[in-house]
């Protein structure tokens, strides 16, 4: 495919292509149609056929070149492929585009410090397994790694002290970026404030601009209650102390912090069923 792609980027090769769609041509019709010199004309013809595009037969004095319809039809399904993984409902892609439209609202409306402040996010997950296992996945390191960032970021670095008082501190990078040679996608820092075994976990936590500073801080209440079929977890999210450089991160939060929740779900529904949550996702 990548001859493929390199006889065709070529702007002269993809005349010809068209030409030769039109019907088979000689040579030099090709190249007086294509107003190039002849020699110049079969070397490109010479590619294009070393790449499957095209093909040819001797007809006299003259060598005729036709187009190899099959190629292109190749070519076409290669590309549309790509073009349905890209748009794949609930893909990476649809998420790329929603985060695109919340930054435009938000950043118009990032106009002085405090524009934020009172904004409540809520979210709600039914969850497999226990209130107690639940809480661990909330306050265990080891535990909130596996899940705590949106799909397309790991932590690599996380401190969760579970108590009052207690220190957060977490640090994420790109998900593909195991070597840790990018740059640091994100860093957050805060502090645990209310800490009730199985039922209620509160916590301040503040995103971190570039130069170190908070974007703004978010108070974060969680809830557990026993359900039927396992745990029900309500979350409140409300922002204070909101800086006008804070509307990217704000953009994320309704994506992001759901996207969490949603890897949290997928890794207690695998716990509970002995599945690798990889193959939920």
């Amino acid at each position: 495919m990548e001859i493929l792609l390199a006889a065709l980027a070529d702007p002269a090769r993809w005349r010809l292509v068209c030409l030769l769609a039109e019907r088979p041509r000689p040579v030099g019709v090709l190249a007086r149609l294509a107003e190039a010199r002849q020699p110049q004309t079969t070397k490109h013809l010479q590619t294009l056929e070393r790449a499957g595009v095209v093909t040819s037969q001797r007809s006299g004095q003259r060598r005729v070149y036709a187009l190899r319809p099959a190629a292109l039809r190749e070519l076409a399904g290669v590309l549309g492929g790509l073009a349905d993984t890209a748009e794949r409902a609930g893909g990476p892609r649809e998420t790329f585009d929603r985060y695109g439209l919340s930054l435009d609202a938000e950043r118009s409306a990032a106009r002085e410090p405090g524009w934020a402040d009172g904004r409540l996010f809520t979210f709600s997950r039914s969850l497999a397994g226990s209130p107690e296992v639940v809480w661990r996945h909330l306050t265990e390191a080891s535990l909130l790694a596996g899940w705590w960032t949106p799909d397309d970021l790991r932590v690599s670095e996380l401190v969760f002290e579970a108590r009052p008082g207690g220190r957060i501190v977490q640090e994420y990078r790109d998900a593909e970026d195991e070597g840790g040679s990018d740059p640091v996608a994100g860093r957050a820092e805060g502090v645990v404030e209310d800490v009730r075994a199985g039922e209620r976990l509160a916590y301040r936590l503040a995103p971190l601009l570039p130069g170190g500073g908070p974007a703004f801080v978010a108070h974060v209440d969680i809830a557990l209650r026993p359900t039927g079929g396992g745990t029900g977890l309500d979350v409140h999210y409300r922002i204070t102390d909101s800086t006008v450089d804070s509307a990217d991160f704000v953009a994320g939060i309704e994506i992001g912090f759901g996207q969490t929740l949603d890897r949290l779900a997928a890794i207690l529904a695998a716990d509970s069923s002995g599945t690798d949550p990889r193959s939920m996702r």
